[in-house]
């Protein structure tokens, strides 16, 4: 299977291409979910020749089976935030150094390096569980950032304005990355203008507030900021790489991920460019599960490989998910 370096080391489409027939192979024979669902979709090794021939792992899959392409022992497991009562995903890792690698390449080639930024985080919904993706990352990118300080800041809203005041105020690098509804708390209780800090939003209102467009949610955040720009992060417990935007929710992804965007009305077609659709993600670092998966987001994609997120399926199931039932 390709190595590590490979995979963070990819320069071209051809590239791009190459590796991921290779891991597809790889997975149909070492991990019976998907091969059990590539057969399900009548494909095979011998069927597939190029990346649109490759079949994609609905993400529901992640809440009701054990998704793992190989036989070693799980080192950790990722879990999604739910409400009580409904399922959550479970992305089950046999190597987190891959998720390491992924996290902080993807960091480095968007932003730099980390030791540029003071790095404050405001994910309170997240910070309560102890077994987010996201915390893991943000927490080794606090850590790696050597700042004093970056830290996570939980309900203490006053402290952390304190802080990011002081700092955009000395002229320091800062990131403050975010979920939703907590930066428009923030911004309500005290409106500021900001120099030289990027404001990172990661999605999620989580309940706590009305689900706003993202026009009307980046306008409130410009405007509660002081800056011209909101930057985000597209990223999920099933994945191991992020896409990230610097403003007005175009992302792009590194070169070990790729978006392709699927038929809202038959999952094994493609939408041109410009184009709604359904998002499927090649993630190359989820070598070691799966990398190949049908997310329940709408789309659209330019022909600069970039995309944008328009929302997600009214129905909480992908259409085919009922095909497999183990």
């Amino acid at each position: 299977m390709s190595s590590t370096t490979d995979i963070f080391s990819i320069y071209s489409p051809k590239q791009f291409e190459k590796i991921a027939l290779k891991t597809f192979r790889h997975q149909f024979d070492h991990n019976p979910v998907y091969q059990q669902w590539c057969k399900l979709v009548k494909s095979d090794k011998q069927s597939v020749s190029r990346i649109t021939d490759i079949p994609f792992l609905p993400i529901s899959f992640f809440k009701t089976h054990t998704v793992i392409s190989g036989e070693s022992p799980i080192e950790t497991t990722f879990r999604s935030s739910g409400t009580t009562g409904v399922s959550t995903s479970a992305h089950h890792l046999t190597d987190v150094s891959l998720y390491e690698a992924s996290y902080l390449n993807g960091f480095a080639q968007f932003y730099g390096n980390i030791e540029n930024y003071t790095v404050l985080a405001l994910l309170p919904s997240y910070l309560e569980r102890n077994d987010s993706s996201l915390i893991y990352m943000v927490k080794d990118l606090i850590k790696k950032s050597n700042k004093v300080d970056s830290g996570f800041y939980l309900h203490n809203y006053h402290e952390l304005l304190h802080t990011l005041l002081r700092l955009d105020q000395a002229g320091e690098n800062v990131l403050l990355i975010g979920v939703t509804y907590a930066l428009l708390d923030l911004i309500e209780l005290q409106p500021v203008q900001l120099n030289n800090t990027i404001i990172m939003e990661t999605g999620g209102m989580k309940g706590k507030r009305k689900e706003l467009i993202r026009e009307e949610l980046h306008e409130q955040l410009c405007h509660g900021f002081g800056v011209s720009t909101i930057h985000s992060e597209y990223g999920m417990t099933e994945l191991l790489s992020q896409a990230y935007s610097y403003g007005n929710g175009v992302f792009e992804c590194p070169p070990w991920m790729q978006v392709l965007l699927r038929d809202t009305d038959d999952a094994l077609r493609y939408v041109s460019n410009g184009k709604t659709g359904g998002i499927n993600v090649i993630d190359l670092s989820n070598i070691n599960s799966c990398s190949f998966i049908a997310t329940q987001d709408l789309g659209k994609k330019y022909d600069n490989g970039r995309f944008e997120v328009l929302g997600r399926f009214d129905s909480s199931d992908i259409r085919g998910c009922n095909l497999m039932v183990m």
